[in-house]
């Protein structure tokens, strides 16, 4: 199979690509700035082009099999009104360009798996969300609506379009965990307010799986939750992390109005969260490798004690 990959050079990309030509799949990525990322695996063609502007890398799309696209600016710092047109348009901007690529093909027209996240639903407490729940209203949600309506509009020209809604991506080497592990060792690791609110996470080998599953299962469309089925609240992933760990915190509970003061709204989005699961995934019967946060969080943390 040969695959188109936005944002392949990232975190999530090079993972997925590597485990891609570990298959003996042959991977095309695009990749704004490539000598500012790390080397690509092995057997990674690497295209330089701003995949948020069109341009002659929207024709190379043409003669792969499905397009993963994952590009989108990172959430995790404080939202200021600049940071939030980043997330907004990196995302917006990349996958109207790619459904652009994919609506010039004629004939046969290549699959899409596009990123999003559970973030689409907006903050319902203690509800559980599945793939059927409508989008929340903040501006995570309306960020997550317009990027899955950018994506959808490659089935009306043909594609098998998958909306591919992530929860917090769990791994060494990058991420959310990078920063939490170095808080947590020096002994900066406690809940975030009241600890209630919920975590949807993922095991990036899980995630991986996901996504080959979903390349194989062609008659998957439509919007499917990329989380463990084990959300947790923060609670009890602060308490995880320190048995991970062999940590313990030696400062309290961060307040809610500090977080909303250093980090703005998205200290808000970390005091709110999502409790989603995933409901379609769980019907098809995928085997997740780790569906519980503890096995997730030592299995890390044993093949990478210095992370």
């Amino acid at each position: 199979m040969k695959l188109f990959i936005t944002g392949g050079l990232g975190f999530v990309g090079t993972k997925l690509s590597a485990a891609l030509t570990a298959q003996g799949h042959r991977v095309t990525v695009i990749e704004r700035n490539p000598g500012n990322k790390p080397a690509p695996p092995q057997g990674v063609s690497v295209i330089t082009a701003d995949a948020s502007m069109p341009g002659s890398w929207q024709d190379a799309i043409a003669g792969h099999d499905a397009v993963i696209n994952l590009a989108g600016v990172s959430i995790f710092s404080r939202w200021t009104g600049q940071k939030k047109d980043d997330i907004y348009n990196s995302r917006i901007l990349i996958t109207r360009n790619v459904a652009d690529g994919l609506k010039k093909i004629r004939g046969a027209k290549p699959d899409l798996l596009s990123a999003s996240a559970v973030g689409y639903y907006g903050f319902h407490g203690d509800e559980m969300l599945s793939e059927n729940d409508i989008p929340g209203e903040d501006f995570l949600a309306s960020v997550c609506r317009d990027w899955e309506t950018e994506a959808m509009k490659a089935a009306d020209s043909g594609s098998r379009v998958v909306i591919t809604r992530f929860g917090v991506i769990l791994d060494s080497g990058g991420g959310a965990l990078d920063l939490l592990a170095r808080l947590f060792r020096m002994r900066l690791g406690n809940r975030l307010g009241s600890g209630r609110q919920w975590f949807s996470w993922i095991h990036a080998d899980d995630l991986v799986a996901a996504f080959l599953y979903l390349l194989e299962k062609r008659k998957i469309t439509g919007p499917v939750n990329i989380t463990a089925p084990t959300p947790v609240t923060n609670r009890e992933l602060t308490k995880a992390l320190n048995r991970a760990l062999g940590t313990f915190p030696l400062v309290p509970p961060a307040p809610g109005f500090i977080l909303k003061l250093a980090l703005g709204e998205f200290g808000d989005f970390l005091l709110r969260g999502q409790r989603a699961v995933p409901r379609r995934l769980l019907d098809l019967w995928f085997e997740f490798k780790y569906p519980d946060i503890e096995a997730a969080l030592t299995a890390i943390f044993q093949q990478n004690p210095a992370r």
